[in-house]
Parts: C-alpha cells; structure tokens; sequence
C-alpha cells in the first residue's frame, strides 16, 4: 500500500544510504522492518508489563516490606 509520510532530509539521505547499501533502490522495505520492530517491541512491552502484573502479591510479607525499605533508601539517595 502506498501513503505519504513526512521525514527529515537527514532521515531520507540516511534511508537511501541504507537502501543502497543493500543494494536496494528505494527504502520501502526498510521503512516495513523498522514497523515490524516498532509494532513487536509494544507487544513486548505489554507482555512484559502483564507478566509483572501476574507476580504481584507473590512476595511474602517480610519479603515485601525489605524491599520497600530497601526501595525507598534507594530513592533517597538519588536526590
């Protein structure tokens, strides 16, 4: 499917750089890979956060409130 997108001339020379590079002449197929990981990378993401999600209360109690100490020392020592 052909659409118009709008680029920097510095992210088009480099994408005909790469393009050439492959021995391509345009930079559809890389623009498509580059969606590909972008699109991946949130499903990634959501994963990892629902996995993150699934452990919650799986620490026992004593366990839980060390590293809440331990948390917030951390975060004061940031400042």
């Amino acid at each position: 499917m052909r659409t118009t997108i709008e680029i920097t001339d510095e992210q088009r020379s480099k994408l005909l750089e790469a393009a050439a590079k492959r021995g391509e002449k345009g930079f559809s197929t890389i623009i498509q890979e580059a969606l590909d990981c972008y699109f991946e990378a949130g499903a990634d993401r959501r994963e990892r956060v629902e996995r993150g999600i699934r452990v919650l209360g799986t620490l026992a109690e004593p366990a839980a409130d060390r590293l809440e100490k331990d948390v917030r020392q951390l975060r004061r020592s940031w400042r």
